[in-house]
């Protein structure tokens, strides 16, 4: 393993895949700083790094990535040598239902954080991306590095967006980018309005799990730990320039997935509820990610089954955590999206 060392400015440290890269870095690579952006919006949550708040290897700021004045002076103030971009809107249904945020927060604030690192010569940007830019598999075949970018929602569209500003950076002012995309993450520390961490939090409560259409939609799983793996290799290893998928081979349809959950937490299988199809639902994806194993001697460690079971523990010991997210806006989102019939 290759040590990680000086400082790391993280956007979107407080969420999901955020807070555990954050965890990851100051756990595994003693010589590294983390300075860790965000807004605290809807899905940035506190709590997900509360233990670390005496760690004085760690800084918290919350600020906008589209501020690109604040930006710049955070950059300035803390001297962060390399940037990992996550922060974004991530959702989907989300997009669907509105998708002004995410033009802005994904296209102008990743534009905002570019231009910020190159006036301060940041030596390092890892933008990360999702294999949703893709856009859709049938029954077969795997989408490379060189997959042609045709995103079908406007999330998909506003990262693929993100995708191009961050190429062209590094083409025309030779900004140090690297783009990674992911295949789908789980773990601890997922906002619940995510597919796992949905169908848990609603066995554990013995309420219906919403499927969309017939359920028979294949994704493929990834491990946040082995994700955060991954992208500190990338970071200290990998060229700039280049785009590098991150995949695990486990493609899982999400009726399937429901059903080991359901097993999982002693639910039975009367409570899945088929609800109406989101528009332009991509039907599979499936990443090649030959290229970080062969390049960057990548591999992930955690296979679905074990690293679900533990995810289901995890929900199943923290129930303060997500208990007070199911109330107030996320309950109204809840039922705009899933309706009555799913309470």
């Amino acid at each position: 393993m290759t040590e990680l060392c000086g400082t790391i400015l993280v956007t979107g440290g407080m969420g999901f895949i955020g807070s555990n890269f954050v965890r990851h870095v100051l756990t595994t690579h003693p010589a590294a700083r983390v300075v860790n952006l965000d807004k605290l919006t809807y899905a940035g949550n506190p709590r997900n790094l509360a233990d670390l708040e005496a760690d004085p290897r760690y800084v918290f700021v919350r600020a906008d990535v589209c501020d690109e004045k604040a930006v710049t002076e955070i950059l300035e103030v803390h001297g962060a040598e390399a940037i990992v971009h996550f922060a974004a809107e991530s959702h989907v249904d989300r997009s669907i239902l509105q998708a002004d945020d995410f033009i802005r927060t994904n296209v102008q604030g990743t534009r905002a954080l570019l231009e910020a690192a190159r006036r301060t010569g940041v030596r390092r940007f890892l933008h990360i991306s999702t294999d949703e830019v893709y856009g859709s598999l049938g029954r077969s075949g795997v989408f490379t590095e060189d997959s042609p970018l045709l995103p079908n929602s406007p999330y998909a569209a506003s990262k693929a967006g993100a995708d191009v500003m961050a190429r062209a950076y590094h083409v025309t002012y030779g900004l140090p980018v690297i783009i990674t995309r992911t295949c789908n993450n789980y773990g601890p520390y997922q906002f619940p309005e995510k597919f796992i961490p949905l169908m848990i939090v609603n066995a554990l409560r013995e309420e219906p799990l919403p499927i969309y259409g017939d359920g028979l939609y294949v994704r493929e799983w990834l491990h946040v730990e082995d994700h955060c793996r991954a992208l500190a290799r990338i970071l200290s290893a990998g060229q700039p320039g280049e785009v590098y998928n991150i995949g695990s081979g486990e493609e899982r349809a999400n009726l399937d997935v429901a059903r080991q959950i359901l097993a999982l937490t002693g639910r039975s299988e009367t409570l899945l509820r088929h609800v109406k199809d989101r528009p332009g639902h991509d039907r599979r994806y499936a990443l090649d990610w030959t290229k970080i194993r062969h390049d960057l001697d990548w591999t992930p460690t955690i296979p679905f089954r074990d690293g679900l079971g533990q995810t289901v523990e995890w929900y199943r010991a923290h129930p303060a955590w997500w208990l007070e997210i199911l109330s107030g806006e996320y309950r109204a989102y809840y039922q705009r999206q899933y309706g009555e019939g799913t309470k």
